[in-house]
């Protein structure tokens, strides 16, 4: 019997490339709404952009999709992606931002591992903005595995945090 092959621990996802009906219209929402930084453009066709000057955490380009529609209900395809942040009050700006820029959110959760936010960006694409509690904080059974789960997040708890000065 062979071996099973595991990913090595510290393995994480780079980044994620977007294919995208309008460049600028994206643009405008992933770093004019969310506050990435565009690092590179391959003219009217491509952006990359990113957080703390690393080279890119999101691709979007138009090679194949200029003046697409969305991928319609019940299709197979990206059901989301999720964009990660330091801190419990990097979360809450975040949010606040999205809130303040008028964006419609679809939901907002506590996953007890994580409090997490569901928007769409402007093709329709599934994006959730999440932190994760610290690993001694995460709900376990008595077994000691992972007991996850899908509970409201008290929303105007995380935007109190603005409130309060920046801790993790």
């Amino acid at each position: 019997m062979t071996e099973t092959y595991r990913v090595p621990a510290g393995t994480d996802i780079g980044h994620v490339h977007l294919k995208v009906a309008d460049l600028e219209r994206a643009i405008g929402f992933y770093h004019g709404v969310l506050g990435f930084d565009v690092t590179m453009r391959y003219g009217p066709q491509a952006a990359f952009l990113s957080a703390g000057g690393y080279h890119h955490h999101i691709g979007l380009n138009t090679w194949e999709s200029a003046g697409g529609a969305p991928a319609p209900p019940g299709t197979t395809g990206l059901y989301h992606h999720a964009i990660r942040y330091p801190t419990r009050r990097d979360l809450a700006a975040a949010l606040k931002r999205v809130m303040d820029a008028g964006w419609p959110l679809r939901g907002s959760s506590n996953h007890g591992v994580s409090e997490a936010i569901y928007l769409d960006d402007p093709d329709g694409n599934g994006v959730e903005l999440y932190w994760d509690r610290p690993r001694d904080q995460w709900p376990t059974q008595r077994d000691g595995s992972l007991d996850m789960f899908t509970k409201a997040l008290d929303v105007p708890g995380l935007l109190a945090t603005l409130g309060t000065p920046a801790a993790g």
